[in-house]
């Protein structure tokens, strides 16, 4: 599994150019946190509370998700460069970046309690002079699971876009200010090592995070090469990195760093690049691109990465999300697997990333989906994969690691009780794609899309220092006008969207 480091700081000296962005990384003068680990026991009140009339099962579960990730809670060592407290991803005993940055997206509603967020603080505390971050944090010796230079030693980049989420919901400025060195650095840094020359990215199979999709050329390791060939998600995570970098920029009052040129013109270099040399004009999809410059026409999940960062043309849009809508590609049974069933190497049982449905990648597709105002889709993926991870747990009573495509209340032969990013799909799924509820809180509103029939809602909802309480009452129809209570410390705007209108409830003040 790599080289393994005695230290972050071994050989600095000697094999490193400093970045002078790094020297203004806070985190890595940063005092240990010494706070106690809460209690699931003692903090349950503070945790939003959905309503679901009927949906016991639903509520069972969500319950759960949380219990356990309060029992994956880890103190900050100092000794081994830790600075907060943190969840645990629940593996191996490694801090991993893939899965604390998706970890944290359910982790904000949980924040009154504990706040996730600050287990990305321990990436930035273990940033490289150089910029580079390892993916794999030992969390019970001073190392690192990769020297930064092996192939597989970090990524996917996607801390900026955790980042972001958190400040959707938070509207905290400070930690923007905060991470936007860091964040800068590791771009930069993945930008000088690990690019072609024509400037796109490459990864591997480890590094990517889907660890055993088949996407090369049979002559390379799937696991741990990078096949000499240019990577769509990897490319693609730039963009949104960079585009995040620009945003967060603008916030914070830097605008006019010369580094943010500099991002400004790799995202449009990148994506000319993508669209002009890995879009298949037929098959309406983004491919990886073979050394031999042959598309290598896997349909992976990690082409959706393209609707995040909006990076599609307006006239390929619906022919580009109509594959997940098609039974014979990626509307199976348990929506959305991770390889289209009609590409070479799917496997109905999942087989990791040869299908398994797995809770990141479909919260990203939602989020793709969401931005690119495919409401309604957003909605009947995210119900059908709730209700599926709903029956697994009322059959086995745990949360798994991932799930089989062609089943919708078998367990998948995946890690069970994980709680760990699968906490994505009672927690976040459910309050933003089957609830609709979508925060935004620099401007202290919230927009609700209301689609479900049965009264439904959620009391203390966090809403940067605010708290709601939302409920929706029951509906004959869908176009029926919702009756909705909503209760805040102040009478902050609640845009409702309901069948196709609008309209705007202020809230009562508690």
């Amino acid at each position: 599994r790599g080289t393994i480091m005695p230290s972050f700081q071994m050989n600095q000296d000697m094999t490193y150019e400093a970045s002078p962005i790094v020297k203004k990384n806070v985190f890595l003068s940063m005092p240990p946190e010494n706070a106690p680990l809460p209690k699931y026991e003692e903090i349950a009140h503070l945790l939003p509370s959905p309503i679901w009339r009927g949906r016991d099962d639903v509520l069972a579960c969500y319950n759960y998700a949380w219990r356990t990730a309060f029992a994956n809670l880890r103190p900050a060592n100092g000794e081994f460069h830790f600075v907060s407290n943190f969840i645990d991803t629940a593996f191996n005993g490694y801090l991993f970046m893939w899965d604390s940055s998706f970890i944290v997206m359910f982790g904000k509603y949980g924040a009154r309690a504990f706040n996730f967020q600050k287990t990305l603080d321990n990436f930035y505390s273990h940033q490289h002079k150089d910029g580079y971050i390892c993916r794999e944090l030992c969390e019970f010796r001073a190392s690192e699971h990769f020297s930064r230079h092996d192939p597989s030693s970090t990524g996917p980049n996607i801390l900026g876009w955790s980042e972001w989420e958190y400040y959707s919901q938070t509207g905290d400025v400070t930690r923007l200010e905060q991470i936007f060195d860091p964040l800068l650095a590791y771009h930069l840094w993945l930008k000088e090592y690990r690019t072609w020359r024509d400037g796109t990215y490459w990864s591997t199979g480890w590094g990517c995070g889907m660890d055993n999709m088949p996407r090369f050329e049979s002559s390379y390791n799937v696991a741990f090469s990078h096949g000499h060939m240019v990577w769509i998600d990897a490319c693609i995570q730039q963009v949104l990195s960079a585009k995040i970098l620009i945003q967060i920029a603008d916030i914070i009052g830097r605008a006019d760093d010369e580094n943010v040129s500099l991002l400004k013109e790799e995202v449009k270099h990148l994506t000319s690049v993508i669209n002009d040399k890995l879009w298949h004009e037929d098959d309406a999809f983004y491919y990886d691109l073979w050394k031999n410059g042959e598309l290598n026409k896997v349909k992976s999940i990690g082409a959706y990465w393209a609707l995040l960062a909006d990076i599609i043309p307006p006239e390929r849009l619906e022919r580009f999300v109509a594959h997940l809508d098609n039974e014979n590609e990626f509307k199976r049974p348990c929506r959305v697997p991770s390889l289209s069933a009609d590409t070479p190497n799917y496997s109905p049982q999942g087989r990791y990333w040869k299908g398994s449905v797995w809770a990141p990648t479909n919260y990203m597709v939602l989020k793709g989906l969401e931005k690119n105002g495919y409401h309604a889709l957003a909605y009947d993926i995210a119900r059908n994969c709730l209700e599926n991870v709903v029956t697994v747990f009322q059959n086995d009573g745990t949360i798994y690691e991932n799930y089989m495509p062609e089943s919708t209340s078998k367990g998948a032969p995946a890690k069970p009780n994980f709680v760990g990013w699968s906490g994505l799909f009672p927690i976040s799924i459910l309050f933003e794609y089957v609830f609709g509820i979508h925060p935004h809180a620099r401007e202290e509103k919230i927009v609700w899309d209301i689609r479900l029939l049965e009264e439904h809602g959620v009391k203390n909802y966090p809403l940067g220092d605010l708290s709601v309480d939302l409920i929706c009452a029951e509906r004959a129809s869908a176009d029926e006008e919702p009756i909705i209570t909503a209760l805040c410390e102040k009478p902050i705007e609640i845009e409702v969207h309901y069948g196709d209108k609008v309209k705007t409830v202020l809230a009562t003040v508690k």
